[in-house]
């Protein structure tokens, strides 16, 4: 039986922390001198208003959440905060249009990264920019895990609620309190914000250009707040940053932690998943070098330096530009394609299928071509030394499974909405990885603000889905989810 209480309680008491947050925005419009500190100021109040209805309409509520309640609060909560993140830009009049207001806002918090607003450079505020930098600066990790780290007494049945929201098929732990390991992965993820933003403005940024980039940037978002995106500073050593911390991104924060805090170097060295990230990294930027050093005649450190900027923007899914990859071989298409689906590792700001179910479904083979010749043989499935279960392998599985199909039906109901197939394919895998590539590299004319309203719509459940691993959302659809038993 859902509690319906209890989901009120928590949705409200997240309502009230992205009034929070706006509340920031309305101060830097001020400061600014700017007309949307009143769209924002009345976006805070009204986002505050239906969060303390919720709370008081919940305030009966217990903790005890089951999974069928937490993995309806998660969808809720990113539903929720899309929906009411989209006001500001209704009400400062930049996207009067409820469609495209949230599907800016969902890209943000899904850290997608695609927009509608073609021009951000001229037509947008500072406090509008920030208010799309942050979002996806908190959906980064999670917009309920920013709630069990901040205020973990907010969302009752804590551990359920993680489980439902985080990425990979592997939860590790540092410490028995959820809310201690939070804070510990919030550290992280705040100490290389930090650090990215000081890298950036002594790398040559000023002060906005640099929180706004590095927001973005450590959340493997995309989002800019200039049209041609890093590249607009024609700056070598900001891309090597950007190159940088894009990386350490998409690294697993618990492995981060556990290196640098807890200095066990042997853990980073024998990670699995982070070898074949790393090699699937190198592999992908030679082959692009080789081929931009033939083709399109750069220099050596040129063709590097952007293959390699590339390579880690797409396996991060942060889908940001340093070149025009337009004007490159098809075939380095191909090589960007495979890395976005891909993905970085588990347990990282990222998206995609994710490292380690790659290298998951890589040993499986391994196996299966193994018990060719050895029937009877036990072959066991083995990360980081360990054992898989069964359970695991068949849970990996299906996940793939539903994410080919996902791709492949959301394709072809765009076909028969009027796309071209292989542009409805692009945006699907874009979508789903959270990449939100810009889709005039399709075609000069394309855009996302282009796209008919239903795919719009279309584009941000997948961007959801994508965000929440399919499963937390697909499971809203069953029967079963509903059953009283």
């Amino acid at each position: 039986m859902i509690n319906g209480r209890l989901i009120y309680k928590v949705l409200g008491s997240l309502l009230l922390l992205e009034a929070v947050f706006m509340s920031w925005c309305v101060i830097m419009a001020f400061c600014y001198g700017e007309r949307e500190a009143i769209p924002f100021l009345v976006s805070t109040l009204v986002t505050a208003t239906i969060g303390m209805l919720m709370k008081y309409r919940g305030k009966d509520a217990t903790n005890d959440m089951n999974r069928r309640d937490a993995y309806l609060v998660v969808t809720l909560t990113w539903l929720v905060f899309s929906i009411f993140g989209s006001i500001p830009y209704m009400l400062s009049g930049i996207l009067v249009n409820p469609t495209d207001a949230f599907f800016e806002t969902m890209s943000g918090f899904t850290t997608t990264g695609a927009s509608v607003i073609n021009d951000v450079e001229h037509s947008l505020s500072h406090s509008i920019l920030f208010w799309r930098s942050l979002s996806q600066w908190v959906g980064g990790l999670g917009i309920v895990f920013f709630t069990i780290a901040v205020l973990p007494s907010m969302v009752g049945g804590s551990m359920k609620v993680f489980s439902a929201e985080a990425t990979g098929p592997m939860r590790a732990k540092m410490h028995p309190r959820l809310s201690t390991n939070a804070k510990w992965i919030w550290t992280v993820y705040l100490v290389l914000t930090v650090a990215c933003c000081l890298a950036f403005f002594f790398g040559g940024m000023d002060w906005f250009s640099s929180i706004n980039y590095a927001m973005t940037t450590t959340a493997t978002g995309g989002f800019s707040i200039h049209n041609d995106s890093i590249g607009h500073f024609q700056s070598p050593l900001i891309e090597y940053i950007g190159i940088l911390f894009q990386f350490l991104a998409g690294i697993n924060f618990t492995v981060i932690y556990m290196t640098i805090f807890k200095g066990k170097i042997k853990q980073l060295l024998h990670n699995s998943e982070l070898k074949f990230y790393c090699m699937l990294l190198l592999v992908a930027t030679v082959s692009i070098c080789i081929l931009l050093l033939i083709h399109n005649g750069y220099d050596v450190e040129h063709a590097l330096r952007s293959s390699l900027f590339q390579v880690v923007s797409f396996i991060t899914t942060t889908g940001i530009f340093c070149d025009d990859v337009g004007l490159w071989p098809h075939l380095t298409w191909l090589i960007l394609a495979i890395v976005m689906f891909i993905g970085a590792c588990a347990g990282s700001t990222s998206g995609g299928f994710k490292s380690v179910r790659a290298l998951m479904i890589l040993r499986v083979l391994q196996n299966e071509l193994r018990r060719i010749l050895h029937p009877r043989a036990v072959l066991p499935v083995k990360i980081n030394g360990q054992g898989i279960p069964g359970a695991q392998i068949n849970n990996l599985l299906a996940f793939l499974a539903l994410y080919v199909i996902a791709c492949f039906a959301t394709a072809a109901l765009m076909t028969g909405i009027g796309l071209d197939s292989a542009n409805s394919m692009v945006i699907s895998l874009s979508c789903i990885s959270n990449v939100g590539l810009p889709l005039d590299v399709i075609g000069p004319d394309f855009t996302w603000s282009a796209l008919p309203a239903l795919v719009k719509w279309i584009c941000s459940l997948l961007m959801l889905m994508g965000r929440l691993e399919i499963f937390s959302v697909i499971v809203l659809f069953t029967r079963s989810f509903w059953k009283d038993n």
